[in-house]
């Protein structure tokens, strides 16, 4: 991996964490943010190198994701800044079976806390609070779910996961 490819994630994982912020603030996932952490993956692909049928496998899930996720906007189900960024997502997730499940799993659990947190805030209102209790009320589900910070968590596992596994599997069949 080169410091470069490091360079691009590292930027991707910081437009992740802005979106996360902006969700939770405004309640929405600007496009050019979504855009940006879907761009800086072909920038990943183009540095690390990756394959050209790598990089089509990446973005065949990617429209896979983003199609199923839209049945689910049309449930209103997720929100479409949600159902973007998915798709983003997915292309850094790929065909990798231990990258996808660790980012589910991330996205599950951190959707959890943030869905328990916006509950156990609901009667807050950010204008009415100072504070740390401030940064609370933006978490209160009357506003709907912030959903991006989870996708955010998520995404920086798949993100950072394919830099560490190398090293952590080739450490495991050694012992």
């Amino acid at each position: 991996m080169s410091v470069l490819s490091l360079v691009v994630r590292l930027a991707a994982m910081g437009t992740l964490g802005w979106l996360a912020v902006t969700d939770v603030r405004d309640r929405r996932l600007p496009n050019k943010g979504v855009l940006a952490v879907a761009m800086l993956f072909f920038a990943d692909a183009a540095v690390a190198p990756m394959s050209l049928s790598a990089t089509g496998e990446h973005v065949a899930i990617a429209v896979v994701a983003g199609v199923l996720c839209v049945g689910l906007y049309l449930m209103n189900m997720l929100g479409g800044g949600d159902v973007k960024l998915i798709a983003a997502l997915a292309l850094w997730v790929g065909g990798n079976l231990l990258v996808a499940t660790s980012t589910m799993l991330l996205v599950a659990v951190t959707g959890l806390v943030v869905a328990l947190l916006g509950l156990a805030t609901r009667q807050l209102d950010p204008d009415a609070c100072y504070g740390p209790m401030r940064g609370l009320a933006f978490f209160s589900c009357r506003r709907g779910v912030p959903y991006g910070v989870a996708l955010a968590a998520g995404g920086s596992a798949a993100i950072l996961l394919p830099l560490w596994l190398p090293g952590a599997i080739a450490l495991f069949l050694k012992h």
